[in-house]
């Protein structure tokens, strides 16, 4: 029996075991609707990295407007658009057409 074979059989094992790329995890997506001029959910828990997806089920144009200026969406009626949210900390947001429309977001690192 050729031993060279199995040890080479098994060293390759060995090295699949060890060296197996990792991928890191995909954003997870949150979706916010506009319907009925106001925002549903108005407060979601998400972490750095994560996507929002905005989507605008108004007649009315619509924008989700971070209150310190990390985002600032623009939405005609009918329309969706996405935003990849990076830095940790809640984030209060209105629309800037309909200030009485609020929500907030929690984003943990």
């Amino acid at each position: 029996m050729d031993t060279t074979l199995n040890r080479g059989a098994i060293a390759g094992a060995l090295m699949a075991l060890f060296f197996v790329p990792v991928s890191p995890a995909a954003a997870a997506e949150h979706q916010i609707t506009i319907a009925g001029m106001k925002f549903i959910p108005a407060s979601v828990a998400l972490k750095a990295g994560d996507v929002v997806v905005w989507k605008n089920d108004d007649m009315f144009r619509h924008t989700a407007t971070a209150r310190g200026g990390s985002f600032d969406v623009d939405l005609p009626p009918k329309a969706e658009k996405r935003v990849k949210i990076t830095a940790a900390g809640a984030v209060d947001y209105y629309c800037r057409f309909h200030p009485a429309m609020k929500g907030k977001l929690e984003v943990e690192p």
